[in-house]
């Protein structure tokens, strides 16, 4: 399957993600973190640096559950506002 490539929005949206995760996390460990949400350390990395700009709906749930995020809040944040 081909993935269509992402527009510069995407991008920017995952990126904004993987600052407020990384954020969030503080001191914590990556290896703490991703254990808590039930992913991998690797899969957290690659969010939280932009490098899996579009992870799956239930990934970014169990990451906002294990920092105490809340996801509506997470979502206004990710939104990029039209200039």
């Amino acid at each position: 399957m081909v993935r269509t490539p992402l527009t510069p929005e995407e991008r920017e949206r995952g990126e904004r993600l993987g600052r407020l995760l990384r954020e969030a996390r503080g001191d914590r460990s990556m290896t703490e973190v991703a254990a808590s949400a039930g992913i991998s350390a690797e899969t957290l990395r690659k969010i939280e640096t932009g490098r899996a700009p579009t992870p799956a709906f239930f990934t970014v749930a169990a990451l906002a559950g294990a920092l105490g995020l809340s996801m509506d809040d997470l979502a206004g944040q990710c939104v990029l506002v039209p200039l």
